[in-house]
């Protein structure tokens, strides 16, 4: 027997999608009744960036945005095309927001402030504005990583910038992350659980995929360049030793992108532990604190994970440098507790 959808049904079909945009206002009236809607609108720049760096990565082939553009950023190295056009795409979005004071970007040597704003503006932005971008070339995941603070009381920052962002990262009001794949996906989290929206582009929306993402408290893969082994400090030889020869019967699987926000993205859904160690060419680390391991670790936590450098919690660093560099180990409760217990005994 054949069906026949009516208008009314397509309505009642549709009433069950939730936007990103509606997510927020949602989520704003349950737990601040009294807020503005100042939080939303700044959000509402960074998907809008988010989907038009989404558009050129898809046309990544027929565009002349793939390769380098033969500058070196602040962090030595080679800047991609599309690097250049992602982080030009989050300024420009969030620039126009009035709220947003400073930026801060992996891509620039300074914070961004704009002319006046520090005194009316209330929030500072941080952000990888493309992620693993020496992939691009090869049709490999990227992604955009992103961090949103409050301006501190003291408001040294009208002076000197930088000071409104060197917060350690459990003072973070919002941070996320923006997966280009097979699909464009933006997870987020405003420290009340973690969500996942899948951009649709028949109607050019982020719309509620994954809601209250948990990562599974025990996985069966790690993630890690092993290719850096004898440089791996000797706690961490010994806990991939015992992932390679398994734990409580379970065997474990080496999975490595190289795109941080794909390798975590899997972490997340599948459980397991992503490792990125302090060497000794990289003795202090070598992802960023404030753009990469804080926002990570903030939705790490708030969907039921660890985040370590190896030592202390990530989100109890306080900050020195604004390209700040750390090691990063961050994963399910079970993978990060043999971890830790680990490097303890080694």
């Amino acid at each position: 027997m054949s069906q026949t959808l009516t208008a009314q049904d397509a309505v009642r079909s549709d009433a069950n999608i939730i936007t990103v945009q509606q997510h927020i206002l949602n989520e704003q009236r349950r737990l601040s009744p009294d807020a503005s809607g100042s939080f939303s609108w700044l959000l509402s720049g960074i998907t809008l960036a988010t989907k038009m760096i989404s558009a050129r990565v898809r046309r990544a082939g027929l565009l002349d945005v793939t390769g380098q553009v033969g500058n070196v950023n602040v962090q030595g190295e080679q800047q991609q095309k599309l690097d250049v056009w992602a982080d030009q795409a989050l300024i420009h979005c969030l620039g126009v927001r009035e709220n947003v004071a400073i930026i801060a970007s992996e891509e620039s040597e300074h914070a961004i402030t704009f002319d006046g704003r520090t005194g009316r503006g209330k929030y500072a932005v941080l952000f990888d504005p493309l992620d693993g971008s020496s992939n691009i070339d090869v049709n490999v995941s990227v992604g955009t990583i992103f961090s949103i603070v409050e301006l501190p009381a003291d408001r040294k920052y009208q002076t000197d910038p930088t000071t409104a962002v060197l917060q350690a990262g459990a003072r973070q009001l919002a941070a996320g992350y923006v997966i280009y794949g097979s699909s464009t996906m933006l997870v987020y989290t405003t420290g009340h659980g973690v969500h996942g929206f899948t951009l649709d582009p028949a109607v050019g929306a982020y719309v509620l995929s994954h809601e209250d993402m948990r990562i599974p408290n025990a996985g069966n893969i790690y993630s890690c360049n092993t290719a850096n082994w004898n440089e791996f400090p000797a706690g961490y030889r010994e806990y991939m030793k015992t992932l390679r020869e398994g734990v409580d019967g379970r065997a474990y699987t080496l999975r490595y992108i190289g795109s941080l926000v794909a390798d975590f993205h899997r972490t997340l859904v599948n459980g397991g532990v992503f490792l990125y160690p302090a060497t000794t060419s990289y003795p202090q680390g070598k992802l960023r604190l404030l753009y990469e391991a804080n926002p990570i670790s903030f939705i790490a936590e708030q969907a039921g994970g660890i985040a370590t450098d190896g030592k202390q919690r990530i989100l109890d660093i306080v900050p020195s440098d604004i390209h700040e560099r750390t090691p990063l180990v961050v994963g399910s409760p079970a993978e990060m507790m043999r971890f830790q217990a680990t490097v303890e005994q080694t």
